[in-house]
C-alpha cells in the first residue's frame, strides 16, 4: 500500500444480497477521526467484532448495514477488518510489510 492509498476494494467470498442485487465487492475508505468516534482504538486493533460493526458502516461503499455485517461470511468480515486496520497503521509500520 502506498502513501496515497485512501481506499481499497475487497472482493467478497460470499456476496451480500440486497433485494435482487448481489454485492460482490465492497470498497473500504481510510477512516478519518470522526468515523472512529465512540470506538476504542485498541478494540479496532484487536479486530473486535462489535467495534468493526460500528466502524464498517461508516467507511464502506456501498455502506454496509449492521444486519448485513451480522449475516456476513466470517472470511469476508476478516478481509474488511484487515483493510480497516491497515489504514490505521503508521507509515513506518507499513514499510515493514511486503508488497504484492
Amino acid at each position: 500500500m502506498n502513501d496515497k492509498t485512501t481506499e481499497k476494494a475487497v472482493e467478497l467470498d460470499t456476496p451480500i444480497l440486497r433485494g435482487k442485487t448481489e454485492v460482490t465487492s465492497v470498497t473500504v475508505r481510510k477512516p478519518q477521526a470522526g468515523a472512529l468516534r465512540g470506538i476504542r482504538l485498541q478494540a479496532l486493533m484487536d479486530m473486535d467484532v462489535n467495534a468493526m460493526m460500528a466502524v464498517l458502516p461508516r467507511v464502506t461503499n456501498p455502506a454496509l448495514t449492521v444486519q448485513e455485517i451480522n449475516e456476513m461470511d466470517p472470511a469476508d468480515l476478516l478481509s474488511l477488518s484487515v483493510e480497516v486496520i491497515t489504514f490505521l497503521l503508521p507509515k513506518s509500520a507499513l514499510s515493514a510489510f511486503p508488497t504484492a
